[in-house]
């Protein structure tokens, strides 16, 4: 029940280039940062204004990055543990359901591009068909999701297993959204700065974007993605990670909470990432 396999549509980054492509990102997040090691300061990119917000904070000193980057590793770890043992029964039900809903494995793997550009093999519930292949995006009304599939989307609950991931350090419950190789190439140079933060579960761009799979333009997914959503997704990513902190996450974690779990749709500003809820569009009187 619990094996995996990476046989996905979500699945396109090979491995033979993760090598070659993983030593270029390290190459690239050196130079942006000045040095592979988030815990000098010297390895911290130079803030942007972004017109109000958090504005240019202080450059911290490397006690103080440590002290940050441990805290958030300790809530990292200590959350994922606790939610995954509460949620366990749901775990153990959701991949029972699955395999019993069609063929193939309850668990899989997806391939993206993570920390410092390292491979990362995010672990995910199946909810498409077994072998599905096509688009690495996901529509709405996607003809390859299973008639269980489709739940685990909405609900998120196909997201659950990436606890694993960040219990064992390779994500963390709040960063960046890890993307497909394809995608991170269109955009490397900021993509350095990116990596150089844990990938997360949920973040700036993962509620800015959590109704994705309904807005896509459904005559050209791809274009429309790379164009149009890619870019904002890449700015509100590269904000994130130049601003870092615990607090920040916290805040990100109330609101993705508000999103997921109460259902509103919570908006975030482009320049300052603010976060508040989207005012509802009143009724034609």
């Amino acid at each position: 029940m619990w094996h995996t396999h990476s046989s996905n549509p979500d699945s396109s980054l090979q491995l033979t280039q993760d090598s070659h492509h993983t030593m270029s990102l390290e190459r690239s997040i050196t130079r942006a940062t000045g040095s592979p090691s988030l815990s000098h300061p010297a390895s911290l990119p130079r803030v942007r204004e972004h017109g109000g917000g958090w504005g240019t904070p202080a450059q911290p000193g490397a006690l103080t990055t440590r002290l940050n980057d441990a805290a958030i590793r300790f809530l990292d770890i200590v959350v994922s543990a606790t939610l995954l043992v509460l949620l366990s029964p749901v775990i153990l039900i959701a991949a029972i359901v699955i395999r019993f809903d069609s063929p193939g494995p309850a668990l899989f793997r997806v391939n993206r591009i993570g920390f410092r550009g390292a491979p990362l093999r995010m672990l995910k519930f199946r909810k498409m068909h077994d072998g599905a292949s096509g688009s690495n995006l996901t529509m709405d009304d996607d003809h390859r999701f299973t008639r269980v599939g489709r739940s685990l989307a909405k609900l998120k609950i196909d997201e659950i297993p990436q606890l694993w991931n960040v219990l064992k350090g390779d994500m963390s419950l709040v960063g960046p959204r890890p993307e497909d190789r394809q995608f991170v190439e269109l955009h490397e140079d900021v993509y350095a700065i990116i990596l150089a933060v844990r990938p997360g579960i949920t973040g700036l761009s993962q509620i800015a974007f959590a109704e994705e799979s309904r807005i896509l333009d459904d005559d050209d997914p791809l274009n429309h993605y790379v164009d149009r959503i890619l870019p904002q997704k890449v700015l509100l990513d590269e904000m994130y990670a130049e601003n870092r902190t615990l607090w920040l996450n916290l805040r990100i974690l109330f609101w993705t909470t508000a999103a997921v779990i109460m259902r509103r749709q919570v908006a975030v500003h482009r320049n300052t990432g603010e976060m508040n809820l989207r005012r509802r569009k009143e009724a034609p009187q």
